[in-house]
């Protein structure tokens, strides 16, 4: 019977400390700590090939990327990356050292208690940071516009003809003149900071357009599309945090890996819901609860809307116009029972992962 190795891997940016654990034993058989450069992965290399039968190896995911899990499963080794929000902890346990994280993964990893992600490949890693940076580069955006709308409102001014951000909101900002000797320029300042983040954003919104017209992805992005509220920024969000959708099995399974699902507490008799748990993809889940918003409304057939759905297949359609239906009738009945629309919004954006899941069974990247 061949003997089944498992490495554990404590990974950080300064160190890799390794534990191995040889089939069943309990101690492990050799600790020890690499540098991760070349000849770190030289000698960790060499220590799995030298010890014949099956390697297994493992490591949490976290800011030093993938790059150790791709080297490894080239040179021909399984490596697997757990995620670290659902590795067991116990709580009584209060001596945390690299040493013994090492040792957890590997013995976590020979009980099968580990919940493994799926890597993205280089290609989808890469348009993950394109979307992640418009997400950032837009949150800078939104910080400076509060920034410029407080300072106005200290000195009195305060934009009440439409919608702020207009050419007509412009044009009224460029006819005030702050007192004080200092203010006007701070307030230059700010608009020139506004003008080099707002272009900022368009120059990754047109990078991001422009690959999902890709043929690779073109399909997929606008299957997507057909769903009210899910433009290419979205689905272009979806593609990259999440990948191929077949690989959950129900549309609960994709609801709880984006964090959508009620926590509970209950024990015994008495059961407790909670909100929801938020232990998941963050940026779906953010994209799903803004589309929630627009079916708010009666759905109505938009120029937008139309030429999304133009030459669609007629199952994508049928899938489309039942979300409409259905998540709108509830989104009314669950405020016209007194919900917050809040609330309401959460409870449509979980239904629309459901939706979506349903469109990532028919068409995948």
């Amino acid at each position: 019977m061949k003997i089944i190795h498992w490495i554990g891997i404590d990974d950080h940016a300064d160190k890799w400390t390794i534990a191995h654990l040889r089939g069943n034993d309990e101690k492990p058989a050799k600790e020890f700590e690499v540098i991760p450069n070349e000849a770190g992965y030289r000698k960790l290399l060499a220590f799995a090939k030298a010890l014949g039968g099956t390697v297994r190896l493992v490591y949490e995911a976290g800011p030093c990327g993938y790059d150790l899990y791709r080297r490894l499963n080239k040179a021909g080794f399984r490596c697997d990356v757990a995620a670290p929000s659902l590795t067991p902890h116990k709580p009584g346990q209060r001596v945390k050292t690299n040493r013994r994280d090492a040792l957890k993964m590997a013995r976590y990893l020979r009980a099968g208690e580990l919940t493994l992600i799926v890597v993205p490949d280089p290609e989808r890693e890469s348009l993950r940071d394109l979307v992640r940076a418009r997400t950032a580069a837009q949150k800078d955006l939104l910080s400076i516009r509060h920034q410029i709308s407080k300072l106005l409102l200290r000195y009195g001014h305060r934009y009440r003809d439409g919608r702020a951000w207009t050419k007509r909101f412009w044009s009224w900002l460029g006819k005030i003149r702050l007192e004080g000797e200092h203010s006007h320029l701070v307030l230059e300042e700010m608009v020139g900071a506004h003008g080099e983040r707002a272009e900022r954003v368009a120059r990754f919104t047109e990078a991001i357009e422009v690959a999902a017209r890709k043929p690779e992805y073109a399909s997929y992005i606008s299957a997507l599309s057909v769903l009210r509220g899910i433009d290419t920024v979205s689905a272009m969000t979806i593609l990259t945090e999440l990948g191929d959708l077949r690989r959950f099995a129900t549309a609960p399974q994709l609801m709880a890996a984006i964090g959508l699902v009620p926590a509970e507490h209950s024990t015994g008799d008495k059961t407790v819901r909670l909100p929801i748990t938020k232990a998941g993809n963050a940026h779906v889940r953010r994209i799903a609860v803004e589309a929630a918003w627009h079916y708010q409304r009666r759905p109505t057939s938009g120029r937008t809307v139309v030429r999304r759905r133009r030459g669609q297949s007629t199952t994508l359609l049928d899938i489309a116009r039942r979300c409409d239906q259905r998540l709108n009738r509830k989104f009314q009945r669950m405020t016209s029972r007194g919900k917050r629309s809040t609330v309401a919004a959460v409870a449509v954006a979980r239904e629309l992962i459901g939706f979506i899941w349903a469109v990532g069974q028919l068409v995948h990247p």
